[in-house]
Parts: structure tokens; sequence; C-alpha cells
């Protein structure tokens, strides 16, 4: 009992540490509050800043993508404001066993359907196991889909403002315009060539968030930098044109069983590109399985071999250069002899004047007037037309085309150039290098902005030779010439076929051609320049007098009636003043 009592009774100094400790334990307190109410009180600055810190946050405000205009301001491209709906797998409601909340999942699984998620990638965002705080349900998502989901209210489903770009022409501006991808970056065509001026610059500014990161308020966040929107673009291409001639290629390449097919319209008098289309077409607004082979500009981007459509250079330039008279008669015997080599024509032509090599398109007789000429100044003739070089049109990857240097040549490459083997050029290149004819010698540049004028012109023949050249073509329209379907009522017309055997390997094919033509019109004031290179027709036609002619035909009509060009051929005349009435 006693032992009990002495167990009870305090040791000596135990009230005193009592009393110590629970003086600390008030001090430490009272440090607490005072801290507290200087805090909250006196200096509510820091307790701002540290909150600041943890719920308010920067993010980027993307800028409005400029437009790409045709060049009567007609919208080829534009940005449409959208929504891209993404998720935090981490915020969704979940029970004890980590498993998705019954009404939660129910949503989520609405959600993906509208949406077309893959069942395998939601099911993986689903799991418990998963451990991904971010990943995009869709991308750019047309504004009534995105109030659907909104209006769900869905924990962990978030929404992130964007563009979506729009092409309202779909194929019959494709190859020109280009496309953007999903983060609106170019990917093709001027959209990619002129990323920089069209992206714009994103802007910045402050918003709230809650504890779990989600943005919880818009209002009265600060503005740091406002988005500065892209550039408009405004093209050389008129849509009226771009349309006409997307149509008419289209069936061409049907009718004809071709691969492929090119077409440009140049404005005769100043080089603007007014038209550039290409088969097969594309529409951008939805790409799902397109190939680089479909929405590459063939028109800029590939080359051949262009064939008799040449052939008028060569006399222009021995007329120039005096290597051959006005009333020069040229004969042929149906093959000539260069070196080891035989140059041959289809038939035996006999003896032919300047105007009949053209019109019968004399590879023998061009290769005599080519051999007169010194090499460096025909080749000098050939690379002021921009054979060989780029067209500079500020096109992506905007081929060069490939001519020999003079100084390699022998005879029977310089007769073979003649008629157009040996060099290569692109559909742009040769349609540029007709503005030679088409006014007057001067040859343009080409632009596929708009302009005014070309500052960049040069002459390359005389008048003279030019005009006279010109009326040579001419009878290349005839009935007795190789283009006769190239015809257009109403009006003077001059061009050139070309029929060009495509290179393989070891040679050349038998059966397998280009088909091609180039003119001008109308003659007494030349207007339009057009090209048209239809590749590997197999339905039985495949020179370029039965399948590029026709095309350019249908096109120089349909340009000549939008531009409102008044009929220069007098025996048409009265018939269309009649028709009219």
């Amino acid at each position: 009992m006693r032992e009990i009592q002495h167990r009870n009774v305090e040791r000596p100094g135990f009230a005193l540490r009592r009393r110590l400790l629970l003086g600390l334990f008030m001090c430490g307190m009272l440090m607490l509050a005072g801290r507290a109410i200087f805090l909250q009180i006196y200096d509510k600055q820091f307790l701002q800043q540290q909150g600041d810190r943890r719920h308010i946050s920067v993010v980027t405000v993307p800028a409005y993508r400029g437009k790409i205009l045709d060049r009567n301001n007609v919208v080829l491209a534009i940005s449409t404001p959208v929504e891209s709906v993404w998720v935090n797998p981490q915020h969704f409601k979940r029970n004890d066993a980590g498993n998705i909340d019954r009404e939660a999942l129910e949503k989520l699984q609405q959600i993906a359907k509208w949406l077309k998620v893959p069942k395998k990638k939601m099911a993986r965002w689903l799991s418990a196991e998963t451990t991904k705080r971010f990943a995009y349900l869709k991308r750019r998502v047309n504004p009534q889909l995105v109030e659907k989901v909104r209006k769900l209210q869905v924990s962990g489903v978030y929404f992130e403002r964007a563009f979506k770009r729009y092409y309202p022409a779909g194929a019959v501006s494709a190859h020109i315009v280009g496309f953007t991808n999903v983060d609106d970056v170019g990917q093709e065509g001027m959209e990619l060539g002129y990323e920089q001026s069209l992206k714009g610059v994103a802007g910045k500014k402050r918003v709230i968030r809650d504890g779990r990161r989600r943005v919880i308020s818009f209002k009265d966040v600060e503005n740091i930098e406002d988005p500065v929107p892209g550039q408009d673009l405004v093209l050389s291409i008129d849509q009226r044109l771009q349309y006409i001639a997307h149509k008419e290629l289209q069936k061409t390449v049907v009718e004809h069983k071709a691969l492929s097919a090119s077409l440009v319209i140049l404005d005769a008098k100043n080089g603007d590109i007014l038209a550039a289309v290409n088969q097969p077409a594309f529409n951008p607004n939805t790409r799902i399985g397109l190939t680089a082979s479909v929405y590459r500009n063939r028109a800029i981007l590939d080359v051949f071999e262009p064939g008799s459509t040449v052939k008028p250079f060569v006399v222009a330039a021995a007329l120039d250069g005096g290597y051959v008279e006005d009333a020069e008669k040229i004969k042929t015997q149906g093959y000539y002899r260069v070196g080891r080599n035989l140059v041959r024509d289809v038939h035996n032509y006999g003896t032919l004047s300047l105007m009949q090599v053209l019109k019968k398109s004399s590879n023998v007789a061009i290769s005599k007037i080519a051999l007169k000429m010194p090499r460096e100044y025909f080749w000098g003739i050939y690379n002021k037309l921009g054979f060989g070089l780029t067209a500079q049109v500020g096109f992506p990857g905007e081929a060069s085309g490939e001519l020999l240097d003079f100084q390699r040549w022998h005879d029977f490459e310089q007769a073979t150039l003649a008629y157009g083997y040996g060099l290569s050029t692109s559909v742009l290149q040769l349609a540029r290098s007709y503005t030679a004819l088409a006014d007057e010698g001067v040859l343009h540049s080409v632009s596929i902005l708009k302009r005014e004028e070309d500052y960049d012109a040069q002459r390359v023949f005389s008048r003279e030779t030019a005009k006279q050249v010109t009326e040579m073509l001419e009878h290349v329209i005839k009935k007795d010439g190789t283009a006769y379907a190239a015809r257009v009522d109403g009006y003077r017309v001059a061009g050139k076929t070309g029929t060009v055997k495509i290179a393989v390997a070891g040679g050349y094919a038998d059966d397998r051609y280009l088909a091609i033509f180039v003119g001008l019109a109308p003659v007494s004031n030349p207007r339009f320049v057009i090209a048209v290179m239809v590749n590997e027709p197999t339905a039985g036609k495949y020179y370029g007098g039965q399948v590029a002619a026709p095309v350019f035909s249908k096109v120089m009509a349909g340009a000549l009636r939008v531009y409102g060009v008044a009929p220069d051929k007098e025996d048409t005349m009265p018939v269309l003043i009649t028709k009219i009435k």
C-alpha cells in the first residue's frame, strides 16, 4: 500500500517541467496567430502571390490564320473557330475500387460514340491502371457536337479552342491552295509556301484554375499579349477559269482513260497564272487515304519532254538570227541522217516552207534549221525562254526542268532538241515560253500572286518575228493542220501540238505517250495562253491534236466568254451576231 501511494506522489521538478512545456505551446500559438494576423491584414500581397502561383496560369490564345483569296476576292481558304475535346483520366469519377462511376461511364461512352473514338483507345483511358493525364478525344470538332458534349458536364472532359481550315472551292483549287494539318500548319501548296505570313502570332492570357487545374474563370483575367491574325493572301488565280479548266480536264481524263493531266492558263499580257489544274484531283476538306501522287501539283512540279511544241521557237530563233529567210524552202525526204543517227518524219513531206514546217510538224526540216545555228546561240534562246530554270513563282518544290549545256552537245543532240527531246520542262514553264510569241516577242515572268504589272518581262524575239511565227501557227489549226480540234468559233487561234514518247529504261516506250497542246487567242490581240498535257491516254487516241487540242478549245472558249473578249475572226462574226439576235 505504501508502495502504491509513493508512485502517485509527484517527483520533484515535474510540475515545473509541465508549466514550462505549456508555456512553450502557448508562445508558439501566439506567434502563429500573430503571423496570421500580420499576413492577412498587413501583408496581404504575399498570400495573394502564393495563391496566384497555384491557381493562376498562362494559356496560349490561338491566332486567326489569314484567308487565301482569288484575284476577285473569292475565298479559297478560311479558318473557322472550333474546339477540341480532351480528357484527364485522373479526374474521372471513380468508386473505392478505382472503377468509373456508373453514370459517368455511360456519359463517357456516349461521348466516345459521338466523337467516333475507337473502343480500344477509350478502354485504355477508362482503365483504373491508367496514368495518363492528357489525351485528345477528338480535335477540331464542329460547334454543334461540342455543345452536346458540354451539356453532359462530365468530370475529366475538357475543351480547347482552336481553328479549323475550310476550303470552299474544294477540289477545284486544291492543288494550288494546298492544305494544313490538324495543328493548322501548312503542309502543301500555298498554305505551305506562305506559312510564315498566313499563320499569325499566338497571344497569351492569364486564367484562374481550380485545384485540379481546370479553368474555372475567365473573368477579370489579364491579357498579356493579344493574338496577331495572319495576313490574307490574294492569288492571281481566277476561280471562274479554274472551274472551267477543272471540269474539262476531268472529262478528258475519263474519256481517254489517261493516268493524269495538267493545264495552265496565263494572262498573255503580264504572265499572271489565271488557272492551274490537275487530274486526278482531291478534296482538301477530307483527306482520308490521300497519297502524295494525288495532291501533287503536277502542272508546276512535274517535268517532261515537250516534243514538237518547241518547234516555233526554233523557227523564230533562226529568223531573228538571220539563219533562214522568210521564203526559205527546206527539202525533206522522210528522214535525215545526222552522224550515225536518223531523224525521221511520219511521212515524206517533200519541200516545205517555214509555215509548212510547223503545220506538218516535220522533224527533218526543223532539225536542218536548228543545225544552221551556232550551238551557243541556239542554247541562248532556249535559256532566255526559261528552259532549265525555275519560273520562280514561289510555289514549294517548283521544278526547274533540264537543258544540257551547249558545250556537251553533238549534232544529233542539237537536232533532237529542235523537236523537243533531250530537254525537260513543266506545263507552267511551257505555257510561260509561249508568252514570248503572244506578247510580240516579250517573255513574261509568271506570278501566282495578283499583280498589276510584270516588271521582269524581257524581250526574246523581235516584234516582227513573233507576229510572223504566230501567224504561221494559225495554220496548225486549219483543217489540214495537226490541231483542227483546237479551233474556237469566232476567234483566230494559234498553237502547236506535241505527241511525245515516254522515256523508259534503255530508250522510249513504243506504246506510251504524252499528248500536248499549247496555244493562244485571239491572234489579233492575244489575251490568254493555255498549255495542256495529258499523260498516257489509253483509250485509243494519243496524238496531241486528238487528245489535248479539244481541251484547249473548250477551256479557251470559256475563258474568252468569261472575260468578254470580242471575236476577231471575220468569217464567223456574222454568224455569231445572227445567233445573238
